[in-house]
């Protein structure tokens, strides 16, 4: 049963699986929904937590106009669904949100347990011309920037057919229906774009000052880096020692928890084990 929490500038919508157990909050990433996290959520409510899954501001059932996307601006949302549902949490953000979990955790740590950061976009950014001799790679950008610079929503399906490389979900073609139908909505794809145009340096600068355990997953074959590991090895790197790991998923995209929900749901959950302990 969607709920909604009216915050400044329109109202989140999320909903609530479980009745005990430590609060997890989990945020997708832009050009998507709290579907995304369809597969991990009966895992985490078996494991003993109550879970709660959010639709980004302009995606989803949430508003679709906002007068920004940033990373920040997710984070403010994040923590006020926190504190409605009687936090403090563990924090799960995708590719945008896993910057917004970052600023989250470093600016309320008081309300943040852990954060785990799924293929995040944590940090500056920078593209050569010899990175674009990475076929998956190029293949990526062509279409995130045609995507972002037309609002073509066929774009957008082409990337996700780049970020998802060899196996689909087995409801593939029906959530591609769904994004497709969510996009067409007044404001939707103005939000991917919004989206799309932040920068992650905000988050990035933020990475020195979390205090709790970190995670940061990635898949080896994600699209929307030359070197996948290379990135969540930078990320951790600029955590203060000790905060945080990285797990590779083996040939997994930019959805990794998507595509190979069994293996995300037992790092998450050995992570949580170790971090509650």
């Amino acid at each position: 049963m969607t709920e909604f929490l009216t915050v400044d500038g329109g109202t989140l919508a999320y909903d609530l699986t479980g009745t005990t157990g430590p609060l997890v909050v989990l945020a997708h990433g832009m050009g998507d929904s709290r579907e995304a996290y369809r597969f991990l959520v009966p895992a985490l409510v078996d494991a003993g937590y109550r879970v709660a899954a959010m639709d980004l501001r302009g995606c989803g059932e949430s508003s679709a106009e906002w007068p920004s996307w940033s990373r920040t601006d997710i984070a403010g949302d994040l923590l006020a669904l926190v504190r409605h549902l009687g936090g403090p949490a563990v924090l799960v953000g995708h590719s945008i949100a896993g910057g917004a979990v970052t600023i989250a955790a470093a600016t309320a740590p008081e309300l943040v347990t852990a954060v785990v950061e799924l293929a995040p976009f944590t940090r500056k950014q920078s593209m050569s011309l010899g990175d674009l001799r990475v076929a998956s790679y190029r293949r990526g950008m062509r279409h995130l920037l045609a995507t972002a610079v037309l609002g073509s929503t066929k774009q957008w399906v082409k990337y996700l057919d780049v970020a998802y490389p060899g196996t689909k979900p087995a409801d593939w073609d029906t959530r591609l229906d769904q994004i497709t139908a969510m996009l067409a909505e007044p404001g939707r794809m103005k939000a991917l774009q919004g989206m799309g145009k932040t920068s992650p340096v905000e988050a990035g600068e933020q990475l020195r000052d979390v205090r709790c355990p970190v995670l940061v997953v990635q898949g080896s074959a994600d699209c929307d880096w030359v070197s996948p590991q290379a990135e969540g090895e930078a990320i951790v790197a600029a955590l203060p020692t000790g905060l945080g790991r990285l797990e590779m998923v083996e040939g997994a995209g930019h959805y990794p928890h998507v595509q190979f929900p069994a293996e995300v749901g037992t790092a998450m959950l050995t992570f949580l084990a170790g971090a509650r302990a």
